[in-house]
C-alpha cells in the first residue's frame, strides 16, 4: 500500500502562484510514476501532469508553460508548481501514484485532495 498526502492548496489571486506537494509513504518501490489530477465543481476529474521515476514528464495543454511537475526522490515527494493562475484553475487537486511502462499509466493510489481557489 501507498499513502499520499497533499498540501499547499489555498486561496490565490488571478496571476498568482502556488506550489502543491504530495508526500508518499508505504511501499514506495511499488510505484513508478506520480501525477496530479484536478476536479472542478460539476466537472469530471481531469489530468494535469505526471512524472515517471525516470523523470519523464507530461503536462496537459491548458496548463503547459504555467504548471511544472517535479519530484524529490529522497523525500518521496512530488510537486506541482503553479504560476499565472487563472480562475478556471479553481479545483480540488489530487495526487496520484501508480505504475507505467512508459506508454500506459495505471493509477493505483490517490490522495485526499487539496482545494485551490483562484479568486480576487
Amino acid at each position: 500500500q501507498v499513502q499520499l498526502v497533499e498540501s499547499g492548496g489555498g486561496l490565490v489571486q488571478p496571476g498568482g502562484s502556488l506550489r502543491l506537494s504530495c508526500a508518499a509513504s508505504g511501499i514506495i518501490s511499488s510505484i513508478s510514476a506520480m501525477g496530479w489530477y484536478r476536479q472542478a465543481p460539476g466537472k469530471e476529474r481531469e489530468f494535469v501532469a505526471r512524472i515517471s521515476n525516470g523523470g519523464q514528464t507530461e503536462t496537459e495543454d491548458s496548463v503547459k508553460g504555467r504548471f511544472t511537475i517535479s519530484r524529490d526522490n529522497d523525500k518521496n515527494t512530488v510537486y506541482l508548481q503553479m504560476s499565472s493562475l487563472k480562475r478556471e484553475d479553481t479545483a480540488v487537486y489530487y495526487c496520484s501514484a501508480g505504475t507505467t511502462n512508459g506508454l500506459v499509466y495505471i493509477w493505483r493510489y490517490w490522495g485526499q485532495g487539496t482545494q485551490v481557489t483562484v479568486s480576487s
